[in-house]
């Protein structure tokens, strides 16, 4: 493997990434292109609050913005160590895949081999969902609260969240008949609908708000997280 290739995602330029992503190469795929759209609407949360913070005109939501800024800045980390894992998760499924399966033995270890995988392949991306619904949490909460010549970008980055969230839950869903454990799968179909639910409320919030052009009162203790 080549050095760039080796090197964790968040090193390579943008062009880099775009370009990997286009390539043959089965990783970095949907899953990392959502964890990676995610941070950038994470960012986009972070820029939002900098532009309002410690501005007289909007200093009753002081802590809401100090409080997205830093789940901003949290979670657009945590997105991007997620698209690694979630790259590399896949590529330990691949693995498991290429097993012997020649005598009973080894298909036996290969079936447990892919199960492990598979739970791997599918908690990832659920981490990632989780992350889009805080991103757009974060957002909402900052929605008729900060800065208006910004609230486009908050818009967009619920746009993000929400697309990114989708994205993930697609690849929480498509790995879990490789699980091998239907309670298990039952509780994972469950979280990632309700999480889902929730990003769509919050997402269609922040839209609302934002097209309004209304404000709103401070929260009582900021952003929750």
């Amino acid at each position: 493997m080549a050095p760039e290739e080796a090197a964790p995602f968040r090193d390579l330029t943008l062009g880099g990434f775009a370009a990997r992503l286009g390539s043959a190469d089965p990783v970095p795929g949907g899953g990392s292109a959502s964890a990676v759209a995610a941070s950038l609407g994470a960012e986009l949360v972070t820029m939002v609050a900098a532009l309002s913070i410690d501005r007289p005109k909007y200093a009753e939501h002081t802590a809401t913005h100090a409080t997205a800024r830093r789940l901003g800045r949290e979670l657009a980390d945590r997105l991007l160590r997620l698209a690694d894992e979630d790259a590399s998760a896949y590529g330990s499924y691949a693995a498991a895949m290429k097993l012997p399966r020649e005598t009973e033995a080894e298909k036996a270890a290969r079936t447990a081999a892919l199960h492990e995988a598979a739970r791997a392949a599918s908690i990832v991306p659920l981490e990632v969902v989780e992350a889009c619904r805080d991103v757009v949490a974060a957002a909402e909460s900052l929605a008729g609260r900060s800065n208006p010549n910004a609230s486009s970008d908050l818009a967009v980055a619920a746009l993000l969240g929400e697309a990114a969230a989708r994205g993930a839950a697609a690849n929480v869903r498509i790995n879990l008949p490789s699980v091998g454990d239907v309670a298990l799968v039952a509780t994972l179909e469950a979280r990632v609908d309700a999480l889902l639910a929730e990003v769509t409320m919050l997402a269609t919030a922040t839209r609302a708000v934002v097209e309004s052009g209304l404000t709103r009162p401070p929260l009582e203790a900021g952003v929750a997280g």
